[in-house]
């Protein structure tokens, strides 16, 4: 009969005893935490949190970022207690629909706590970090000496044309990790920019998986070499004996975790000591568990570190970092992720054919010496590489909070808000017009270059 039925009698009783109680009440009852962490990751904190509180019986709704922002929203009857999720932003938008309580103001007295500048816990007390987040470069090692191809170092490396094929990344709009990975090259470039990388590197994608599990699986098993993930998936795969490794790129993102206490939660008391487990001494440790291998908010908890283990609090590491803007992030979000969408995921054949004829026309341009011939020649190229890096949204209006506003994620059945509908088919067009026209004029200069000179 599932969670629901599991819960449903238990939920009246909770209500009336949590009515009233401080955090000195002893946790009982079932406690729903609703996450997009992998089983790895709750399986372990639900044995440990369970055996401390023996009254407690803990369930998963087990989602990615973006469906279980909907779950809280729009599943009101469902029992929902904690929200568990690595994207801020996806906490902003739940805070400002009025769907998170404003638990911790008690706890946030002093000093803000803060890495890079970032606070880690939401000023207001809506939400608390309890791990951080960097975001990076997984690669397979052996994979990589196989195929002779260098590691990666930097986000600009993932356009270089040998990795054609060895690459992967998961749609943002299924995983809010990757809208994550992207905003960070999208803010660390710019808006141009980085969306030049990031279609210049789906020129080299093997695959977008479904869900942002799908990079760590495909990476351990070989199946590609590269992906654009968060630091614990390829920390953990480490750990645990796989031949992957990480790098954190110049001009990455290290930000909180977080859990929050959703506003209809039945059971308040369990969902505080949850968060109280995982923010202690024990929990903070668990990190560490080379299953999880995630950064502990905790200073004091790297005493115990592994050695070699990357911490946040080391002003080298930081370094590396730029001044995430969450703001931002959550404003456009669902756009971003359409956008990305409508250019990428859907246009990814077309992608990798252009790219790589591009690629091959400069090589070949390259072998040539041409003088004046070469030159227009360089001129048309570069009009086919512009074209495949146009953007049909300038930086300003990305910015602009009235359309970014409107965007909604895409759900069966439902219309779409009609600015975001026209957008999108402007957008689809302009996507569709641009690329096929870099590829028509890319193979005609490739064609033009393979000719023997006369």
């Amino acid at each position: 009969m599932g969670i629901r039925h599991a819960i449903g009698g238990a939920i009246l009783v909770l209500a009336l005893l949590a009515a009233g109680t401080g955090r000195a009440a002893e946790p009982a009852g079932p406690l729903v935490v609703v996450t997009s962490f992998p089983p790895a990751v709750f399986g372990r904190f639900k044995a440990a949190f369970e055996a401390r509180y023996p009254k407690v019986r803990l369930f998963v709704r087990s989602k990615k970022t973006s469906a279980a922002i909907s779950f809280i929203q729009e599943r009101l009857n469902e029992p929902a207690d904690l929200f568990w999720v690595s994207a801020p932003d996806a906490f902003e938008v739940l805070k400002e629909t009025g769907h998170l309580q404003p638990a911790f103001v008690d706890d946030l007295a002093g000093p803000p706590h803060a890495v890079g500048g970032y606070p880690i816990d939401e000023p207001g007390g809506y939400y608390r970090g309890f791990a951080l987040s960097g975001y990076g470069i997984a690669f397979n090692t052996d994979y990589l000496k196989r195929f002779g191809l260098p590691a990666p170092a930097r986000w600009q490396d993932l356009r270089r044309p040998e990795y054609r094929g060895h690459l992967a990344i998961t749609a943002p709009s299924r995983s809010g990790t990757t809208h994550l990975i992207v905003e960070t090259i999208l803010q660390g470039l710019g808006w141009t920019d980085g969306w030049a990388l990031l279609l210049e590197m789906s020129g080299n994608l093997a695959t977008i998986t479904a869900r942002s599990f799908g990079v760590l699986d495909g990476l351990v098993a070989g199946r590609f070499g590269i992906g654009a993930t968060i630091d614990f998936f390829g920390l953990s795969a480490k750990a645990t004996g796989a031949s992957v490794d990480f790098v954190y790129p110049e001009g990455t993102a290290f930000l909180p975790a977080s859990i929050g206490i959703v506003r209809r939660s039945p059971n308040p008391v369990a969902a505080q000591a949850f968060v109280d487990f995982l923010l202690s001494g024990p929990g903070q440790r668990m990190l560490f568990e080379a299953p999880i291998s995630r950064l502990p908010v905790s200073p004091a908890a790297y005493a115990d570190a592994p050695p070699g283990y990357p911490s946040p609090f080391d002003g080298a590491l930081t370094a590396k970092g730029i001044r995430f803007d969450t703001r931002l992030s959550r404003q456009r979000y669902h756009l971003v992720n359409s956008l990305f969408d409508i250019m990428i995921t859907y246009r990814l054949q077309v992608l990798r054919r252009a790219w790589l004829v591009v690629h091959q026309a400069e090589a070949a341009l390259r072998g040539q010496d041409r003088p004046g011939l070469d030159d227009r020649l360089a001129e048309r190229l570069a009009r086919a590489r512009a074209l495949l890096t146009r953007v049909p949204l300038g930086d300003a209006a990305a910015r602009d909070p009235e359309p970014a506003g409107a965007f909604t994620r895409h759900k069966p059945g439902i219309a779409l808000p009609r600015v975001q509908a026209d957008l999108e088919d402007r957008w689809r067009a302009a996507a569709q017009r641009n690329q096929d026209e870099a590829l028509r004029l890319a193979s005609g200069l490739l064609d033009a270059l393979r000719r023997p000179l006369p």
